[in-house]
């Protein structure tokens, strides 16, 4: 019979002449004849048995075939605990540093299926007949705010006074973007509560309404407009009248401890992938309990995580305080998809159009009315906007343009900002320039030197060690960010047959000419791209429109 070099029979592979097949061409004789079928069929069972458990032998150990390598397989190294790999090490560290990135992957999935869910079944309920409305303290577009108590004498002694606001456009969004503030950055924004629709009636469409606890009616803006401003504001957050000289150095103290609360506020917002998109000093609250600034009125704020409230070419801002593009992401950026797939992609979008700096913007003129008297009427404020666009956004060039006349308002502002070698003027224009990627962010802003210095309040062992945080990563995370910028940017140039992307919109600005036909059918094809692209995000605006709304009616509580 023929075998295999493992000592295994090979009767049943093609080309072999076995023993089977040699039996069934033997010759008998006559005599032989009567019993041969019996005989062959009995062989043929047993010979047929014998090699079906060669066959299955091949799969069985060393141990049990005999085979001969028992010996030298036991004698290999043989590791049972993880290897670790340089490109192991450097992939899983890629991907925690993507899943980690700004606006967080990994917490936004974490924030969507686990917190969200734990918060709902814990949190405390209101109903429109617990709270009885009171004084009006301000009305807004997207709703009327009242100061509110409580309907129960025994809920109303432990909670206090409500704040509660009525709302229609854009209450869903608000109460989305405060259940995720409460959850990611509760201290950035007021104590908010909780928020449910108002059943329909006839004659009325739905209505929202939004319940925070009371911290305070002192807005920024209020503040801002007294003769005694800074100082009323550092008698607020000291919380007693202070018997020191006035001058230059006190204010610039209290105006740094004002931005210092403002950015770590926005910080908060930006870290957890929201964009407020409407920071002005009357949605900044001050609150008398724990004595810090906090943003208020989420309204027109974007979550940028999973794209809620965010629509391409719609910006919602006050042309006051509005950053000179007006939109926070690019208008070719196409709707956001459903939300598991949109937080997967945040990171990239987020690092491709940088939205925080919008808000940053906004930050650098309240910074520069608090510093400058003259600035803090709407009028002022306007003129002011139609000078810097006169100076192409260039605060350089319209300090040199309205200092040689300077009144003694404008003066005193110069002075304060030029304090310690002139930090908080760099500060400043650091803030508010003309394209959003030049702008500093509010990590590196609060790593400036300009908050070297202590404040009015000492800060909080939190903020303490993000402030140490940011110092410390800082400067390397901006050259990084200007390593992968360089990269991006040389990866479309025309060396590497392409084009940047400043060639690419000079392309799409570039009109016909007669003795350039390539370059024409170039710009041409660049155009009518463009108009494909604006055609399918128009087209999916409109399909995913039915079932944003149907979405968001799923996780808002309704009163019944």
């Amino acid at each position: 019979m023929a075998t295999s070099s493992l000592g295994l029979s090979t009767s049943f592979l093609p080309g072999h002449d076995t023993r089977l097949r040699r039996r069934r061409r033997a010759a008998g004789g006559p005599a032989a004849a009567s019993f041969r079928p019996v005989v062959a069929s009995a062989e043929l069972g047993v010979e047929v048995g014998r090699q079906l458990v060669e066959a299955v032998g091949v799969g069985l150990p060393c141990t049990v075939m005999a085979c001969g390598d028992v010996i030298y397989r036991s004698t290999l190294p043989h590791n049972d605990g993880l290897t670790i790999t340089a490109p192991g090490v450097a992939l899983a560290l890629a991907a925690a540093s993507y899943l980690w990135a700004t606006p967080g992957v990994a917490p936004g999935f974490f924030d969507m299926f686990v917190l969200a869910f734990a918060e709902r079944l814990f949190r405390p309920t209101f109903r429109k007949d617990d709270f009885v409305p009171g004084k009006k303290l301000g009305e807004g577009a997207f709703g009327v705010v009242y100061k509110a108590s409580l309907s129960d004498p025994k809920v109303a002694e432990k909670q206090g006074d409500v704040v509660v606001k009525k709302a229609t456009e854009y209450g869903a969004v608000e109460i989305w973007m405060n259940e995720r503030v409460r959850r990611a950055c509760a201290s950035s924004c007021a104590d908010f509560l909780y928020g449910f629709r108002e059943s329909k009636t006839k004659g009325k469409g739905e209505e929202y309404w939004l319940i925070w606890r009371y911290e305070g009616e002192d807005t920024l803006s209020a503040l801002m407009q007294s003769k005694e401003f800074p100082y009323n504001v550092e008698t607020k957050i000291l919380g007693n009248v202070q018997d020191l000289p006035k001058g230059i150095a006190r204010e610039n103290k209290i105006i740094q401890t004002v931005m210092g609360q403002l950015l770590f506020a926005l910080d908060g917002l930006h870290s957890t992938g929201i964009v407020h998109r409407d920071i002005k000093p009357q949605n900044v609250i001050f609150s008398e309990e724990s004595r810090t600034f906090k943003i208020i009125d989420l309204g027109a704020a974007a979550d940028l995580r999973v794209g809620i409230n965010y629509i391409p070419k719609e910006f919602l801002l006050d042309p006051r305080y509005a950053a000179p593009e007006q939109y926070i992401m690019s208008t070719q950026t196409p709707s956001a998809p459903s939300a598991p797939v949109a937080t997967a992609l945040s990171p990239v979008l987020w690092q491709l159009n940088l939205p925080d700096r919008f808000d940053i913007y906004s930050l650098g003129l309240i910074y520069l009315q608090m510093a400058f008297p003259a600035l803090r009427t709407d009028s002022s404020l306007i003129q002011f906007n139609r000078q810097l666009k006169r100076c192409n956004y260039d605060l350089e060039a319209w300090r040199n343009l309205v200092e040689p006349r300077a009144t003694p308002d404008l003066r005193r502002g110069f002075d304060i900002l030029d304090l310690d070698g002139g930090i908080g003027w760099e500060l400043l224009t650091s803030m508010v320039r003309y394209k959003a990627r030049q702008r500093t962010s509010a990590k590196a802003a609060l790593a400036h030197p300009y908050f070297n210095s202590e404040g009015l309040l000492g800060l909080s062992v939190m903020q303490n060690l993000r402030l140490q945080l940011f110092r410390a990563t800082q400067k390397d995370y901006s050259e990084t960010a200007r390593w992968i910028i360089g990269l991006m940017a040389k990866s479309g140039t025309e060396e590497g047959g392409g084009f940047t992307e400043a060639q690419l919109q000079e392309l799409r600005e570039i009109k016909p000419k007669k003795d350039s036909a390539q370059r024409n059918v170039l710009a041409s094809m660049l155009r009518v791209q463009r108009k494909i692209v604006r055609t399918i995000s128009e087209s999916m605006d409109e399909l995913t429109s039915q079932r944003k709304s149907i979405w968001w009616s799923r996780w808002i509580p309704k009163e019944e």
